[in-house]
């Protein structure tokens, strides 16, 4: 009917799918364009692709199988292969231009099969040749870098030396004729011949027709400070360092505290045990010293104590002593010689009955029958002092006594020692001015303490102990100037000597406060008639390549004043040398005092070391033994491992670090701070260190 619309054909597959009218179009020629294009742009491509020409293109795109790097920005992308297939030369030209503002990289695309079957094959023949070349070239790569690597650490060596001789002539001055270089540098006395030689040699092998020489000039700078160490007194010389480093020609406390620093540490840590763990160690690190795993430990808790081997070893060895003189072996005492206290004895002169041993289960030894006690121990303590009850007692007598003996005699020692500074400086003045009155005024407070200790050890025995007199009441009494009738003296004439004593503490103050000022006072108002003397340079000091032996860096006493011992009379005031030594006349009285307490921390330390050690053998290792009738000795396995666990966690390494930390303060303050000024600083001299090459 009309109006109605066309019915479908009905299509078959032999039939054409181009209408037949199109046939004549289809002799036109089809060109490509290949290439690659980055994936964000692949969307905004291809549809400007399809405006712009109309749907008269065939536009395939495929991600690459792996990603490449983009020549301009380096960056690694997974690029988009692109193939476009389209008719007229038109359609081309719009295709190529869109290319190229999508900044694609376009590639010839051959038109035949013959011509892309020979392009394909060449292809492949560059990538096996490229591969070819890639390979060897990797090889040749492998066998330079094995050379490289064994002549890389002298390279490095020979680079960090020409850095260090380059940063060091960068440092020196040319001279008027811009032609020689000029280097003032610190030199030690005994080195300069040395560095003599070093120069002629180094003009001779160079064949440089100046030859170099050495010139010692005058100048008024305070010289470094070299101390000359080994292995062996670098860490007792660091403990030293870290308070402060040595003035010029200073008396260096380091050798004292190889001895002093390890047996005070002793004093507290007193351990047959602990201190031959420490010592076994400390032995172990000095054998295997050189072993490269041992020194280039990254660890710097390992290094600190591998630095310190020699220290530690010391110190265990000093604990061991002490450990012997308090017969203490992990808190259990050793009977190495038979007890002097005869408790067969004791019971043959008494009345131990069976009902007084059933009702008294702590029995009495009294010294004063005959035969119970035999005399002193051969050595230490009595190992019968483990089983009384009244040991603790005993021990806090001895310890406490023995802290301020030892802390007086330490400080005493400190004292004298700046006698040599003085002496040294030619400050002779402050051996009568000074020290004399800082010795005075110890010993006739705190020396006549350690002569009341030890007369009462002497004077007084078991049969009259009851009635021996308090040294602390006395000793109050001493600065009180009185008496007490119920604390019987200990010699005849007591308290007028305890007066002088103390009178001539009192006296002293003064001469310690107004000596020095007024000394250098008058001196400065005096009229001079020559220059002061000069002071010989030691041989272990640094001095500067310009200046004579006699001629020295602190060439008068008062420039070494200056240096860190004393006031310049010609720069500082009266009122300014007066504020000085008032400020160290204090000081030095009441630390006398304070110090003297402050050495009771060895008596402190000793006794909480020995209780930590008997309650961690009380609380953890006794147990494992009384517990064997019940399971046998497998409990022994794990109660032995806790034991030695917390042996070495807290009594090893945390008191061991608490007892090292205060005979650190008692070197620091209680005795340099009587001598040593430590206001140096270090020579720092040019050498190549092998550790940045080892």
């Amino acid at each position: 009917p009309l109006g109605s619309p066309p019915r479908p054909r009905a299509l078959s597959e032999r039939e054409p799918i181009l209408d037949p009218s199109l046939h004549q179009h289809l002799d036109r020629k089809i060109n490509f364009v290949a290439g690659v294009i980055h994936p964000w742009r692949v969307s905004a491509f291809e549809r400007l692709l399809w405006r712009a020409c109309r749907g008269y293109l065939v536009a395939s795109f495929v991600e690459m199988p792996e990603p490449m790097e983009d020549p301009a920005t380096g960056e690694s992308i997974t690029w988009v292969i692109f193939l476009i297939s389209y008719w007229g030369e038109q359609i081309g030209q719009k295709i190529r231009k869109i290319s190229d503002c999508f900044h694609c990289h376009v590639y010839p695309y051959p038109e035949s099969e013959a011509s892309r079957a020979d392009t394909m094959s060449g292809l492949h023949s560059q990538i096996q040749d490229l591969s070819v070349v890639l390979e060897e070239t990797e090889q040749y790569l492998a066998q330079v870098l094995d050379k490289v690597v064994l002549v890389l650490p002298t390279w490095r060596v020979q680079v960090q030396k020409m850095k260090a001789i380059y940063l060091v002539l960068n440092q020196c001055s040319f001279d008027v004729t811009e032609k020689c270089l000029i280097a003032e540098v610190w030199c030690p006395v005994r080195d300069l011949t040395q560095v003599q030689d070093a120069l002629r040699q180094g003009s001779y092998k160079s064949g440089s027709s100046v030859e170099c020489f050495v010139q010692r000039i005058p100048t008024s700078e305070s010289p470094p400070t070299l101390i000359r160490t080994n292995k062996f007194t670098a860490g007792f010389q660091s403990i030293v360092d870290a308070y402060g480093v040595a003035s010029y020609q200073e008396v260096n406390p380091a050798p004292y505290a190889i001895i002093t620093f390890p047996f005070i540490f002793a004093i507290m840590f007193g351990d047959v045990g602990h201190g031959l763990l420490m010592f076994l160690f400390a032995l172990w690190m000095v054998l295997y010293e050189n072993s490269p795993s041992l020194r280039q430990a990254s660890n710097e808790i390992w290094l600190t104590f591998f630095e310190g081997r020699y220290l530690i070893l010391l110190m265990g060895a000093f604990s061991i002593y002490t450990g012997f003189i308090y017969n203490e072996c992990f808190s259990k005492a050793t009977v190495i010689f038979p007890s002097a206290w005869s408790v067969a004895t004791m019971a043959n002169h008494s009345s131990w009955s069976s009902a007084y041993l059933a009702t008294h289960p702590s029995l009495t030894l009294d010294p004063n029958v005959t035969g119970v006690f035999q005399g002193p121990y051969p050595f230490g303590i009595d190992p019968i002092w483990s089983l009384a009850t009244n040991h603790l007692n005993f021990l806090n007598s001895f310890k406490m006594k023995m802290s301020v003996v030892l802390g007086i005699v330490h400080m005493g020692f400190g004292v004298l020692l700046g006698v040599f500074n003085h002496v040294h400086f030619q400050q002779r003045h402050r051996l009568v001015l000074e020290l004399l009155p800082e010795v005075v005024f110890l010993l006739a407070l705190f020396g006549y303490l350690v002569f009341l200790i030890f007369y009462k050890w002497v004077k007084f025995s078991a049969t009259d102990s009851m009635v021996a007199p308090s040294i602390l009441i006395h000793f109050i009494d001493m600065f009180l100037f009185t008496s007490n009738a119920d604390n019987l003296p200990l010699y005849r004439g007591q308290v007028p000597v305890q007066t002088a004593l103390v009178v001539l503490a009192l006296a002293s103050v003064p001469v310690l406060l107004l000596g020095t000022p007024l000394y250098l006072c008058c001196r400065r108002r005096a009229p001079r008639t020559g220059h002061p003397a000069p002071v010989a340079a030691g041989e272990q000091e640094p001095l500067l390549e310009g200046q004579e032996a006699g001629n020295s860096v602190n060439a008068t006493k008062e420039d070494v004043e200056s240096g860190g011992h004393g006031p310049d009379s010609e720069h500082l005031d009266f009122a300014e040398i007066f504020m000085h030594q008032a400020i160290h006349t204090i000081e030095y009285c009441l630390g006398c005092v304070s110090n003297t307490a402050s050495y009771l921390r060895l008596w402190a330390l000793s006794l909480a070391h020995a209780q930590l050690s008997e309650v961690l053998w009380t609380m953890v290792m006794r147990n494992g033994f009384v517990r064997l009738s019940y399971v046998g000795g497998v409990v022994l396995v794990p109660t032995f491992a806790a034991f030695a666990v917390l042996t070495v966690a807290i009594l090893l390494v945390m008191e061991g670090l608490s007892a090292f930390l205060h005979a650190l303060r008692l070197h620091w303050v209680e005795f340099q701070n009587k001598f040593y000024v430590g206001a140096g600083y270090k020579l720092c001299p040019f050498a190549f260190a092998p550790d940045a090459w080892e």
